[in-house]
């Protein structure tokens, strides 16, 4: 399934949190591309190892076994591609792109995937995105009254 604007709020959410997770974990410049289905806290993944790249049909096997152990961990699972770089497509995000719609048409549902940076995220089907100059997490108003009543 591929995205199309305006998107919902839990898909919102769901990617904004992917971004931040990726943006405030993940300090190394140079890091492999990595594929997470579920949600953010709560997903299965598998990072690529650039000294042994694989093939289409396992590239598609490793997309199937994640969307399965995210169906089981949450009732809505998306699919993202984290990787250092621009928002703009590279031939990685094809590659998995395509694993995903496989993976997702062989469990019958409907299963997109964005690519993630630490700028953002968009869609690399649609071209739908979304940037940030400085995404920061929002502070609770719980986090908010007890500052000021320090």
């Amino acid at each position: 399934m591929a995205l199309h604007a305006p998107i919902d709020r839990f898909t919102h959410q769901t990617l904004r949190a992917a971004v931040l997770d990726l943006k405030e974990g993940e300090r190394r410049r140079h890091f492999p591309f990595t594929l997470h289905v579920g949600v953010p806290g709560r997903s299965s993944w598998h990072a690529e190892d650039p000294r042994n790249p694989i093939d289409a049909g396992l590239r598609a096997d490793l997309a199937l076994a994640l969307l399965q152990r995210a169906q089981a961990m949450t009732p809505r699972p998306c699919a993202w591609l984290t990787r250092p770089g621009a928002l703009s497509t590279h031939d990685g995000d094809v590659a998995w792109a395509s694993a995903v719609r496989w993976a997702a048409a062989a469990t019958g549902t409907s299963l997109g995937m964005v690519v993630v940076t630490r700028h953002g995220w968009f869609d690399p089907e649609t071209e739908v995105r979304r940037e940030w100059r400085r995404l920061r997490r929002h502070r609770s108003r719980r986090d908010a009254a007890t500052q000021s009543q320090v």
